[in-house]
């Protein structure tokens, strides 16, 4: 049995449940075709697999199944192909890492390369590794660890002789730290190249993606570069990158101060590319006498003078790809060219690889999820609530950020959440909903990573229980500064983000049903949440000129549990329990047993509810809608 990586698996986190047992006789037994078609190749790989269920194999399968030997390690190291990016490559190749390894020229992966590696072989068997121009490096070995030390070896050599040609290799090095003002034209730049990047799906809703920002020296470096336009055109550096970035950057020579005039700007390059790619991609498929349809033709990495790499995913791990790839090939570019004469790739090679059906399984099926793409903020993200929506924005596809100024509460919400989604898809954010400069920077902060923001939740609160006599002014003034004005200084700091992404969006307010209904001794957490809903239904007016509905949620007791409390109840709880002589489940039980449905409320049925308008399911804005399980004086009205 022959046990190959999985098409596209992360060898970074593979288990063996990555791998794929093929029959190896079976395999080998395709040595003596003159040709596979893909669909043949396809389905031999297929019918030999061990078990049905296990992952698609690579598409190297045959060249480590011709190959005689026990190991074989595949690798696209930057050094590598440093010198295959040269003229006279092969010659390079054999001089740098010696006798031991041959050198072949480019041929694309499947039987052809097998049988050429074969071959190789053959003709030298004593050679412990096979570079292939512009693809990458082969090492075997009858132990893993013989294969392993060939493979560092050849690196390291290779490694070594461009350190001595060009001296020191440049370092990733740290993100550089930003400053406000930085950091500020940095998000916006990120916003607007966001918005501009969005796809548009066939139900005609914007298909987003998720941005990732490196300011590492060098990339900054190479931003400001006199050299970067020709960096952005200079390709990539094997055609297996290209399903996952393009074969050409875009550059970016300036960040006007003006939004309208950097709109402006993003808009004709973006265009401008995209005609590009058209016509390049007619061009190749006319002569190859195929008749694909174009995919994907944006941009996928954006090189901004003074701000970085910029890369696009349609998933927060995919646009992480993208600027790994990115970084390692302006990197290796440099390189290349201070060692000698960089010789790009052929157009056609890497075109063949991005539209090789083979190639694109690697980035595997499109996810369903309907806000996949999209990224979300969570205000009050350290309660119960809070971790609803968040829990339930997540498995609905969503990229989240809770935020909270308790900064430990916020860590125990995280925590629990990264358990069952990992944690490449929430983040955290603590700042003051009641400092307007505080909730600025804490947008921008979330546009460095994520690339904007297109669903707002607000949902910080506090509560003072008082009846008017007794509420202290200061209490007062207190809850309307959190629960009022920490939702104006959240809707506020957002627009300017929807605006410049010009892609609509959502703002999904909790409410409460004290709104519609509220309850004696409750007057400031009432009133606050009646301005904040009133608010909101302004919101609605003023912003769906820029597509972003904005709705209202009113749930009632929703109680936490004992690994996500609620903080309002934490509050309210213990002195409605002394009123009603209740327990804390009896107390649960009398509010479930006032509503309509007898319904025990809970923090993912307001989850759910924010989903349901976030997902845009109906053309909604303006609305209240009550999570509460039927509470008739709190019907809208």
């Amino acid at each position: 049995i022959l046990y190959v990586k999985g098409s596209g698996a992360d060898l970074a986190a593979i288990s063996t449940t990555g791998f794929v047992g093929l029959d190896l006789s079976s395999l080998r037994a395709l040595r003596g075709l003159e040709f596979l078609s893909d669909e043949e190749l396809e389905n031999q790989l297929q019918i030999h697999k061990t078990r049905a269920a296990a992952p698609d194999p690579s598409v190297e399968a045959l060249l480590h199944a011709f190959l005689p030997h026990r190991y074989v390690d595949h690798t696209h190291a930057d050094s590598i192909l440093v010198l295959t990016h040269q003229r006279q490559a092969e010659d390079l190749v054999r001089e740098v890492l010696g006798p031991k390894v041959a050198a072949l020229s480019y041929t694309m992966s499947g039987l052809s390369l097998a049988k050429e590696v074969l071959a190789a072989h053959e003709k030298e068997p004593e050679i412990e590794a096979i570079v292939i121009v512009n693809h990458g490096i082969f090492t075997f070995g009858d132990s893993a660890k013989a294969s392993y030390r060939r493979m560092i070896d050849c690196v390291s050599r290779a490694e070594a002789f461009i350190r001595e040609r060009i001296g020191s290799i440049p370092g990733s090095g740290p993100e550089k730290g930003a400053g406000n003002e930085e950091k500020h034209a940095a998000a916006r730049v990120l916003q607007v190249l966001r918005g501009a990047r969005t796809l548009q799906t066939s139900s005609g809703a914007p298909g987003r993606l998720i941005a990732e920002l490196r300011r590492t020296p060098e990339m900054l470096a190479a931003s400001l570069s006199a050299d970067a336009p020709e960096l952005c055109g200079a390709g990539v550096l094997t055609p297996d990158h290209a399903i996952h970035v393009k074969d050409k950057m875009m550059y970016l020579e300036a960040v006007p101060a003006g939004d309208d005039e950097l709109k402006t700007l993003v808009g004709r390059r973006v265009q401008a590319y995209i005609s590009d790619y058209h016509q390049a991609f007619d061009s190749r498929a006319q002569s190859k006498g195929m008749d694909p349809q174009a995919l994907d033709t944006y941009p996928r990495l954006f090189l901004v003078a003074g701000v970085g790499l910029v890369a696009f995913g349609f998933t927060r791990r995919g646009a992480r790809i993208a600027a790994d790839i990115g970084e390692h090939t302006i990197r290796s570019i440099l390189q290349a060219r201070a060692l000698g004469d960089y010789v790009p790739l052929s157009a056609t090679h890497v075109f063949d690889m991005e539209y090789w059906p083979l190639q694109r399984k690697k980035l595997g099926n499109e996810s369903p999820l309907p806000l996949k793409g999209q990224t979300a903020l969570v205000t009050g993200g350290g309660g119960a609530i809070g971790w609803g929506v968040a829990d339930r924005l997540l498995a609905a596809g969503a990229v989240v950020v809770i935020a909270d100024i308790d900064e430990e509460r916020l860590g125990k919400v995280h925590t629990v959440l990264k358990g069952r989604y990992g944690e490449e898809r929430i983040e955290t954010a603590v700042f003051d909903v009641t400092e307007y400069a505080e909730v600025e920077r804490a947008f921008d902060e979330i546009s460095c990573r994520l690339g904007g923001i297109d669903i707002v939740v607000p949902n910080a609160g506090i509560a003072y229980v008082a009846t008017i006599e007794d509420l202290p002014p200061e209490k007062l003034a207190q809850v309307i500064a959190v629960n009022l004005g920490g939702t104006y200084t959240v809707i506020k700091a957002s627009v300017p983000v929807f605006r410049r992404q010009g892609t609509g969006g959502n703002i999904v307010l909790i409410s409460s049903k004290n709104v519609f209904d509220p309850g004696a001794a409750f007057g400031a957490y009432s009133a606050a949440k009646a301005g904040a809903h009133q608010l909101s239904r302004i919101a609605a007016l003023e912003l769906a000129e820029l597509r972003v509905r904005v709705n209202m949620i009113n749930p009632d007791a929703v109680f936490g549990d004992e690994t996500i409390s609620s903080k309002l109840w934490d509050l309210v709880g213990p002195e409605r329990m002394r009123s009603r002589g209740l327990d804390q489940e009896g107390l649960k039980e009398y509010y479930r047993q006032r509503n309509l449905l007898k319904a025990k409320v809970l923090a993912e049925h307001v989850g759910n509810a924010v989903v349901f308008f976030a997902s845009e399911q109906t053309p909604t804005t303006g609305a209240s809608l009550p999570v509460d399980g039927g509470i008739p004086a709190a019907f809208p009205r």
